[in-house]
């Protein structure tokens, strides 16, 4: 469940980016996916805005994409990419033998 919370955190963790490099993940359906090369330009209450480097476009996406891994985005930190959200830790339920 997504809390305001969370939003509100992705929020401020964005607008500290604006002007770096990002590589942006997702899926386009029947099994196939991208990952590209972006620059997050700017940022409003709802949505994000990011530049594309090869095809020189911008693109929208909301906070709710991300939190949601609709896409995935890596943040370049100056010697490589780490995940703006860390991937999910899956735990196994255990059935309670009594």
């Amino acid at each position: 469940m997504i809390c305001p919370s969370d939003i509100a955190n992705l929020k401020t963790d964005i607008n500290e980016m604006v002007g770096q490099k990002i590589i942006v993940k997702g899926s386009l359906g029947r099994c196939k996916s991208f990952e590209k090369e972006a620059t997050i330009e700017k940022t409003y209450p709802n949505i994000f805005v990011i530049k594309y480097e090869e095809e020189k476009r911008n693109v929208t996406y909301s906070y709710t994409d991300i939190l949601t891994r609709t896409v995935e985005v890596d943040v370049f930190d100056g010697t490589g990419y780490s995940p703006l959200i860390p991937p999910a830790v899956e735990t196994k339920k255990q059935k309670n033998l009594a």
